[in-house]
């Protein structure tokens, strides 16, 4: 997650944008009109609010599903969902289609899921590949809040704010953050929850011809699987949740619960630079040391902002969600936050750590930024949304501190993200027991920074006995599982998934 001054987006596959992969594109595409049924095409580029980039090329085809705004009324104003799939290739029985959620909440299913093409080319013999923009994001009436410019402005804040002074604009910010999207998008807000969302889902189902849900869900996916499974236990098929989210945490409790797999991870990432497991520009004595590094360069900067190349100023601000955002993959994010600070720790260069930064933010190399800020608030204040005053952050502040002296400060002030906004939450947490579903895999990663492994302990007990099953990559790094090379954790979803062989539970992957 990072784009507002959280600095994660909540269990996003916060770096699955880095990945995606250019396509050879469809000259004249255009995105196709919204219908009851899809009406496939090839796809356009994906938009601004997408992230943009190329379209995807040969094998992709995209539509547009209408689905009622508000589920009391079915019969009222309806919204378009952006869908795109690729097609089953064989050899072998075509089993269904098999729907991706890549987290957030804000990811673009439509932008991210090509860029995994190959990942899941085993699963596309016997699948069509389907994902989606969840209600809000993207494509997908998306929610609009501020510009780009009022954005790098916004950016420009301090989220870690040192006096009065500073807590007073942080919270004014956060105030007109809110006042824009409802000024924006205001009849949408009440509808992003995720509930609504999984009733999208099960629309989708229906319009693919599916006569059960067959879902790959990762990170705030696990969420959305996890609501689904509850709503309509009957219609899960085949169902695996990757980086979970806990269902027992609250909003509060919840931030500082993933600030500590955040910890965790960062700790990580220092042990492995002083062992030499990647090439690591700050190797230090100790570990304690290469974090001190990454303290220092934040204090400098919220002290003395960098202005870059083409005058924007790098702050300690968005030094802290590049950092954070590197987090989430060990085998590319790690090394590349090695270096960006390396060439800034003589506080000369910082070119890197501001393209990190853009790569965190949703923001592109001409100022246009993803709405994943927008719908990640509409979204989880919707959902669980609390309303924090300056007094009750700073209650907080010393537990989030003391979790985490790097990151601790920006997670607590960024509990201020509901105390504006139009929108309450619903529940205190997720209700995922889904007592009636069969085996749904649940698989955890020891060392996932933004969804920490108990999360998966807890999200296979409440889902049910007979239902849940817990799988574990006691070896992992970085965010989720699938694809991050583990032959083992690989290998038993893919014989979940295509031949329905459901592994032990407590399954452990070295």
């Amino acid at each position: 997650m990072t784009h507002r001054k959280t600095v994660v987006r909540g269990a996003a596959v916060a770096a699955a944008t880095s990945l995606l992969l250019a396509g050879a594109g469809t000259a004249g595409a255009t995105a196709p009109a919204a219908t009851d049924r899809p009406v496939w095409s090839p796809c356009p580029p994906p938009t601004a609010a997408q992230g943009g980039g190329d379209a995807p090329g040969v094998g992709w085809e995209c539509a547009t599903l209408a689905v009622p705004l508000d589920y009391a009324h079915p019969q009222g104003r309806r919204i378009g969902l952006a869908l795109i799939r690729h097609a089953a290739t064989g050899p072998g029985k075509r089993i269904g289609s098999l729907i991706y959620n890549f987290g957030g909440p804000g990811g673009s299913g439509v932008a991210t899921l090509p860029g995994f093409g190959s990942t899941f080319s085993t699963l596309n013999t016997r699948y069509d590949l389907v994902s989606f923009d969840p209600r809000g994001v993207g494509g997908s009436a998306p929610v609009s809040c501020f510009t780009g410019p009022q954005t790098d402005a916004y950016n420009q804040v301090d989220s870690t704010p040192d006096t009065p002074a500073e807590a007073e604009q942080f919270m004014d910010v956060t105030q007109a953050f809110a006042a824009a999207c409802e000024k924006k998008s205001g009849a949408l807000l009440p509808h992003l929850t995720t509930t609504n969302v999984a009733r999208d889902l099960d629309r989708i189902r229906a319009a693919v011809g599916d006569a059960k849900l067959n879902y790959y869900g990762f990170s705030y996916g696990t969420e959305l699987g996890g609501t689904y499974a509850h709503l309509f236990p009957q219609k899960v098929g085949r169902a695996v949740l990757d980086g979970v989210m806990n269902p027992d945490e609250n909003y509060t409790d919840g931030a500082l619960y993933q600030l500590k797999g955040f910890q965790l991870a960062l700790d990580n990432f220092a042990k492995a630079c002083v062992a030499g497991s990647y090439v690591c520009p700050i190797h230090r004595s100790t570990p304690a040391q290469v974090e001190q590094l990454l303290t220092d360069v934040v204090a400098h900067l919220d002290q003395h902002p960098a202005r870059t190349a083409d005058g924007r100023m790098l702050n300690d601000s968005l030094a802290l969600s590049a950092m954070a955002h590197t987090l989430y993959s060990a085998s590319s994010g790690w090394p590349a936050l090695a270096r960006a600070v390396s060439s800034y720790a003589n506080w000369e260069d910082p070119t890197a750590l501001m393209a990190l930064a853009d790569s965190a933010t949703g923001r592109d190399d001409k100022g246009h930024y993803d709405n994943g800020n927008n719908i990640f608030s509409a979204t989880s204040c919707a959902d669980y949304g609390v309303p924090q005053t300056t007094d009750d952050i700073r209650q907080q502040l010393p537990a989030y501190r003391k979790a985490s002296p790097l990151f601790g400060e920006q997670f607590a002030w960024a509990l201020n993200q509901c105390t504006y906004w139009p929108v309450k939450g619903a529940t205190d947490h997720m209700e995922v027991s889904a007592k009636g579903a069969p085996p749904i895999l649940v698989i955890g990663n020891a060392g996932d920074p933004a969804t920490p492994y108990g999360g998966a302990e807890v999200m296979a007990r409440r889902l049910g006995k007979g239902v849940g099953v817990l799988v574990s990559w006691k070896g992992g790094q970085g965010h989720c599982s699938y694809g991050k090379g583990s032959a083992c954790i690989d290998g038993k979803a893919d014989d979940y998934l295509l031949n329905g062989k459901v592994p032990a539970y407590g399954t452990n992957c070295p």
